[in-house]
């Protein structure tokens, strides 16, 4: 196999999980964009999450990311409140309406890695899943 094709489908890939996700959450109604759902996630993730420890999960600058989190925080997604260990820092939690939300989001993933896996053998997926895995810690290294 001939390595510089790799990229050709690793973006087709991610290009048609995106679209179609994006289509799947208009359709239901859910108008946000791709970043403030990843930031939810990290909310939801992270333990005792802060903008800082969000901004380095999703390795953006924190500047980007605090503006993400105010429109979250305007639109009652989630909810700040202080960090009893830094009172610098705030930690920031799903509001009932977000952890809502991120329920649905997950109900429309799981249809989608249906639709995606759909004719693959649970050996062939989880193959897919070392090797995307490898590939990525061979990036990130």
């Amino acid at each position: 196999m001939k390595h510089r094709f790799l990229a050709d489908p690793l973006q087709q890939l991610t290009h048609a999980y995106r679209s179609h996700m994006r289509r799947a959450m208009q359709a239901s109604g859910v108008d946000l964009p791709v970043t403030h759902v990843r930031a939810m996630k990290g909310v939801a993730l992270i333990p005792k999450c802060t903008a800082q420890l969000l901004a380095v999960r999703m390795q953006r600058d924190k500047a980007q990311v605090t503006r993400v989190l105010n429109e979250l925080l305007g639109a009652g997604l989630i909810v700040k409140r202080g960090n009893p260990e830094d009172g610098r820092s705030q930690l920031l939690e799903l509001s009932a309406e977000g952890q809502a939300l991120m329920l649905h989001v997950a109900e429309l993933e799981s249809a989608t890695a249906e639709r995606m896996t759909r004719g693959l053998s649970e050996e062939q997926i989880e193959a897919f899943i070392r090797t995307a895995n490898q590939i990525t810690d061979n990036l990130n290294d």
